[in-house]
Parts: structure tokens; C-alpha cells; sequence
């Protein structure tokens, strides 16, 4: 897997973790290509933003001093949980087309379950109801499944939670994220 070359800063903590004894500034973010959540730790009189975006990568970092690793679930702070949703949102906007190749082309996983019920809220019924509408014509956007398929949950939220899932918890299987 190749190295996150930006990240996104979901939460900047000036004092470090309140309940351990480093006091040494610390940030929160999540990879940009990879959705990798990392705990950054920036460069002495640096003072970085929510929703900035930093270089990581080999080369000098102008605003980070080092990569501290990979941010543990039970550290994420709720503005970062927050920050994170966010930034979701916005991914799944600017990749809207990504999503709905998805809906055009997703399959069963074994004989008994299938991608789409790996989304929260959608069971075999709507599988079965999302399967013969793309029969018919493929998904344009997620308007057009959201309208064309009755009783379905709201694609995008089901998306964002799924999403959302994938990058903090550890998952049997992977819909948008590569592991």
C-alpha cells in the first residue's frame, strides 16, 4: 500500500492528551487518499486549523515534524468523531459518481449475502428491489436510486455510516476503503 501523501486535520490538542503526562502538542488526522487516522505531531511554534490539509510525505514538512503512527480508535476526541463526519460528507459529494458505480455493479459476497446488505438499513428486500431497477437502467446518481427504488434508506447517509465504520473499526469486509 503506498504512503498517505496529505492529511486533514480533525483536531489540533496544543497540550497533548489531557490524561497523559507528555505535554507535547498534538494533532489528529486522516489520510486524504488512504483514510488512514494518524496522530501527528507538528513543528515547534506551529499552530494548525480543523480541516487544514498538511503535507506528510517523504520530502520536508513545512507544518509537521513527524508521523507519531496510526491514531488509535479510543483516542479519537468527539471533534475529531465530528471533523471526521465531515469530511466524509465532502468526499462522498466530490465522489458521488464513485458511489453510484458502486450501486451499478456491486455483488454477492457468497450465496447469502450481498454487498448492499453490508450498508446499514438495507436488508435482502431492498437488495432484491436495487438489483432489478439496475437491470433495467443503470443509476445515474444517488437521487435517481433514492426515487426509483420505494422504501430504500437514504443512500447517502448509509454510505457516510458505512464509511464512517470502515475507517474506525476493524470490518470482515471493505466497501470503500482498501485495507
Amino acid at each position: 500500500m503506498t504512503k498517505e501523501e496529505t492529511a486533514i486535520i480533525l483536531d489540533y490538542l496544543p497540550y497533548g492528551y489531557p490524561l497523559e503526562k507528555k505535554m507535547m502538542p498534538m494533532a489528529q488526522a486522516v489520510g486524504k487518499n488512504h483514510f488512514t487516522l494518524l496522530q501527528l505531531v507538528p513543528r515547534r511554534g506551529v499552530t494548525l486549523k480543523l480541516k487544514q490539509e498538511v503535507y506528510i510525505g517523504e520530502d520536508k514538512r513545512p507544518e509537521i515534524y513527524y508521523i507519531l503512527g496510526k491514531l488509535p480508535i479510543e483516542k479519537l476526541t468527539e471533534v475529531a468523531k465530528e471533523q471526521l463526519r465531515d469530511f466524509i460528507e465532502e468526499v462522498i459529494a466530490e465522489k458521488e459518481e464513485k458511489f453510484v458505480e458502486f450501486f451499478n455493479t456491486a455483488e454477492a459476497i457468497n450465496t447469502r449475502v450481498h454487498q448492499f446488505e453490508l450498508l446499514p438499513g438495507f436488508g435482502k428486500k431492498h437488495t432484491e428491489a436495487i438489483l432489478e431497477e439496475r437491470n433495467k437502467k443503470p443509476f445515474e446518481n444517488l437521487e435517481d436510486l433514492k426515487n426509483r427504488v420505494s422504501n430504500l434508506p437514504d443512500p447517502k447517509k448509509a454510505i457516510e455510516k458505512r464509511f464512517f465504520e470502515e475507517i474506525t473499526e476493524r470490518q470482515r469486509y471493505y466497501l470503500f476503503i482498501e485495507f
